[in-house]
Formats: structure tokens, sequence, C-alpha cells
């Protein structure tokens, strides 16, 4: 028997071990999940009932106030809608985002996981070489982009019949500054992304709520429960000691975004604090996810 022979006897077998994580296999995870996530028809149908939130408020101001051009009087925010269509966008995300949005978010992190258990799906996933923790950053991943949508869903919707019912034209901004429509469009593309990663915090919570049983309807009425909870607390000044640190006590700031020069200091605080409900409950839900034992 020659060395080479030799050390290659002695040479310990090579375990195979964990795959590598590599881009194109996290893409792929993920615009799988992205399909999922959208060829529901209870997504779309959440997305439909968000984009009919800004035509009932557009129609409910034109009939409202159709009998006041002219005179004086009226809700100085009813009137700038009247004025420009433009701002019924900001109008409906005001609307939807303390209720609407937060409950169709709700629905569809809550369910990411704990739906899968449901169906007896999760289990024949995790055997493909997909990986825990690459998983649960895809279902995150695809939340948020449903986020984006949602919140492009209500955007898009209060545009297009903004410009049916009311003029388009230069937008007076709430500090009393005029800006020009392209200006005020720009501003509505940086509210929207500014209103989707409000909502990321509540993707974590709902992550991980998912992760803690094996019923979806349980962790959807359990993640939009804690919604409204936390936004009833919100509400009684006694508990102003806690409220800045409450995930949605930051959600309207994007009104400072609607002035000259914009006030980016609330928003600042918003993103920081959705980054720390995504940085704690994000690891409490890999954490679980991780040692969970699957059988359903």
């Amino acid at each position: 028997m020659s060395r080479a022979e030799a050390v290659e006897l002695t040479r310990p077998p090579v375990v195979a071990g964990p795959r590598r994580v590599t881009p194109g296999g996290f893409l792929a995870l993920f615009l799988s999940e992205l399909g999922l996530t959208f060829r529901r028809m209870r997504t779309i149908a959440l997305l439909g009932v968000l984009a009919l939130v800004p035509i009932l408020i557009g129609v409910v101001v034109r009939i409202e106030t159709g009998d006041m051009h002219g005179r004086d009087g009226g809700p100085a925010f009813i009137a700038q809608v009247t004025q420009n269509g433009v701002f019924l966008t900001f109008t409906a995300l005001a609307v939807s985002l303390p209720i609407f949005l937060p409950m169709t978010v709700g629905v569809v992190a809550g369910d990411s996981v704990a739906g899968e258990a449901t169906s007896g799906t999760l289990r024949y996933l995790l055997v493909a070489p997909a990986g825990r923790t690459r998983l649960l950053a895809a279902k995150f991943a695809a939340a948020l982009v449903f986020c984006v949508a949602a919140t492009l869903a209500v955007a898009l919707s209060a545009l297009l019949i903004g410009s049916i019912l009311f003029p388009l034209g230069q937008v007076t901004l709430l500090s009393g500054d005029t800006i020009s429509l392209g200006s005020a469009l720009l501003r509505v593309v940086l509210i929207c992304a500014v209103v989707a990663l409000s909502l990321a915090g509540l993707v974590a919570i709902g992550l991980f709520v998912s992760t803690l049983t094996g019923s979806g309807i349980a962790a959807m009425a359990t993640t939009v429960g804690l919604v409204i909870i936390v936004q009833v607390l919100d509400s009684f000044p006694q508990l102003h000691a806690i409220q800045p640190w409450l995930f949605t006590h930051h959600w309207l700031s994007f009104a400072d975004l609607l002035r000259e020069p914009m006030y980016w200091d609330q928003v600042w605080q918003n993103l920081g604090l959705q980054a720390l409900y995504v940085a704690v409950f994000g690891s409490a839900a890999w954490a679980r996810f991780t040692s969970r034992d699957i059988t359903a």
C-alpha cells in the first residue's frame, strides 16, 4: 500500500452538513412564499376591501361638501380634499392606518406559519433542505411585501377616485405652503414607504404569535386582537409613560411629511421603534420556530 493510499484510508469521513445558504436559494424560497401569499383568495379580497376605503371616503366627502363651494365653514382637512384630489390619498391612509391596514396585515402575518401547520403542509415543507431560518425569513419578507401592496392599494385607489371626483393641481400642505403636483406625488411615494415600514413591527409580532400555535385562526385573531388592545391603551392619558413604546403610537407621524420643510423627528422615532420590535419579536419567533417540534 502506498503512502498516499494509507493517508486516504486514515482520513476521517466527510459528514454532509446543512446546505450552504445561497442568495439564489433564498430568492427561490421567497418567490414561492410570495406566490403563495398573493394567490390566496383571502389576500385578494383583503386588498379589494382596502381599495374600497378611499372610494367610500371620496364619495362621502363629495356628497357632503357638494354644496359648500364658495362658502366658508367645514373642517379644514375636508376642505383640502375638496380643493385637490391628491389630498384624498393622505386622508385615506390616515383613516386606514389605525384600523384597516393593521387588521389585514395581522391576518396575513398571523397565518404565515400557523396556517401551514393547520393545513398540514409545514412538516412536509421542512423536509426540503430549505432550513427553518431561511423559511422564517422568507415568510417575514413576503409579509413585508404585502404591507407595501396593501398600502399601495389604498394610495392608488385614492389617487384614482380623487382625480375623478376633485380637481388636481398645486397642493396646499398642512403648514400652509403650496407645492406642485409633481412634488406632491413624490410625497405620496415617500409617505407610502413610511406607512408600509410602520407595519414592520406588527409583522414581526404576528410571525411570533404564528409560531406559538398550530391554529391559523387563533394566530390571526390574537394578532388582530393585540392591535386593538394596544390602540386602546394608547388612548388613555394615564398611560402616557408607556405609550411612546407602543408600536402603534407613532403610526400617524407621516403627517409631518406634509409640511415644508418636512419634520423627520417623529418619523425616525417611529421607524426606530419598528426596528426594535422587529429585532425583539423576530428573534423570539426564530428561537421558537427553530426549536419547535413540528408535528403537523
